[in-house]
């Protein structure tokens, strides 16, 4: 296993985690763009791009491009998300190069006016159907009340409103600032051959004009809110908590994902045993998020209507009990095992280590082996999970609660 790193002239970074024993390559282009980069006026726009970009180039029509990846036999897709939209395929070793000029070809789209106008009605209705369906957009909502003015506040898909008033010219004014080349890493994992994946780069990349980018990272201060949404057509409760946490050049980051664990893996945690075992919900889970300059903590619980206050008051128990009493050194050495197992099965295709090696790479500068990670865990103590959780108390959150209660109550503040 070797990593290796090479800058083209234009700013463009080229990485890849190199195994001669893999059997198939995974790459991606990782653009440093999400929601969080976007001014009000042009609300969801970066996914709105990740949509266009696979609508065909100057030299390529749209059906080219799905033909050549299925003629490839690719594993292929695209996603956006608060920080980054990524372009990955998963091919076998000897479709390398063809791949990654796909894929760089791809991201300098035409951004022809005619799909930008066909696209549009797709996104809104994509927008209205996330708002029809559970949970009923509550991440969007919540995250709104509890960040605020805060970039990490805003809308992965925007509005029905901020897309219909969206422009061509504003989209391709956008894609210019944010996919300059110094903001997008070309990111390779599996059996890569390295050298001829920097060659590949400069045909596909290296006349790709550099333009200024930047990002904002301000940490987000500690928040406390309750809102209740009727929505009569569901049939249950849903609710969502954030809290703050580390953010991803934190070193309490292992700290803050082993504490998740411990408390709110979707089997064996104090939810799943005080709610979902029980019958009390659905569903009950807490999991650790990482963005620059900030993080959080997500609690989310679907139950029956009637449950959801006596349930909100058990999540305000089990957070408080755990903030005084710290954790048992048994839960804490089984959420070691639960996260050492995922990281070690999530990283044995080369797909799964390409997330992981870009998003390191993106976010932090730097390049972790699996065995590294699991040693951070490993290295962790009771004390460091007490220490984390003083920094960053469950107890002050934002509480977003959707469904058919007309009325409910916030649960008394720990």
């Amino acid at each position: 296993m070797e990593f290796r790193e090479h800058t083209l002239d234009n700013g463009l970074q080229v990485v890849a985690e190199c195994n001669p024993e893999a059997h198939s390559t995974a790459v991606g282009f990782f653009v440093q763009t999400g929601a969080r980069d976007e001014s009000e006026a042009d609300a969801g726009v970066s996914h709105f791009l990740e949509h266009m970009v696979f609508k065909g180039t100057p030299s390529r029509t749209a059906d080219d491009v799905n033909r050549q990846f299925d003629e490839m036999g690719a594993h292929y897709n695209a996603f956006t998300s608060e920080e980054h939209t990524v372009y990955y395929a998963a091919v076998l070793p000897e479709h390398q190069q063809a791949s990654v000029e796909l894929l760089g070809d791809i991201l300098r789209p035409s951004l022809r006016e005619e799909d930008f106008d066909t696209e549009k009605q797709v996104i809104i209705e994509e927008i209205r159907m996330y708002e029809d369906q559970p949970p009923f957009g509550a991440d969007d909502k919540c995250r709104a009340l509890h960040y605020g003015k805060h970039p990490l506040g805003k809308s992965v898909l925007g509005t029905v409103q901020s897309i219909t008033d969206l422009s061509v010219d504003a989209m391709r004014a956008y894609f210019k600032r944010r996919y300059s080349p110094g903001n997008v890493t070309l990111v390779g994992a599996g059996k890569i051959d390295f050298d001829a994946l920097v060659k590949t780069a400069e045909q596909a990349c290296g006349k790709w004009t550099p333009v200024e980018s930047g990002r904002e990272t301000p940490e987000a201060a500690a928040h406390r809110a309750f809102q209740c949404v009727h929505k009569d057509s569901a049939a249950l409760e849903y609710v969502l908590q954030l809290a703050n946490g580390p953010g991803a050049t934190d070193a309490d980051r292992y700290a803050a994902k082993v504490l998740a664990t411990v408390i709110g893996d979707d089997s064996g945690s104090r939810l799943y045993w005080a709610l979902v075992d029980t019958g009390l919900a659905e569903h009950a889970s807490l999991s650790h998020h990482d963005y620059q300059g900030a993080g959080l903590y997500m609690t989310y619980m679907s139950c029956d209507a009637e449950n959801t206050e006596a349930n909100l008051a058990r999540i305000a128990e089990i957070y408080t009990h755990v903030e005084k009493e710290g954790l048992a050194a048994a839960e804490v050495a089984q959420a070691k095992s639960k996260i050492n197992s995922r990281v070690v099965l999530g990283s044995e295709r080369p797909r799964g280590r390409l997330f992981t090696v870009g998003g390191n790479w993106i976010q932090r500068h730097e390049y972790r082996t699996v065995r590294e990670d699991l040693d951070a865990v490993e290295a962790l103590t009771r004390d460091d999970l007490a220490a984390v959780l003083a920094r960053y108390p469950l107890s002050i959150n934002t509480t977003l609660a959707i469904g058919p209660a007309e009325k409910v109550s916030a649960p008394p503040a720990g």
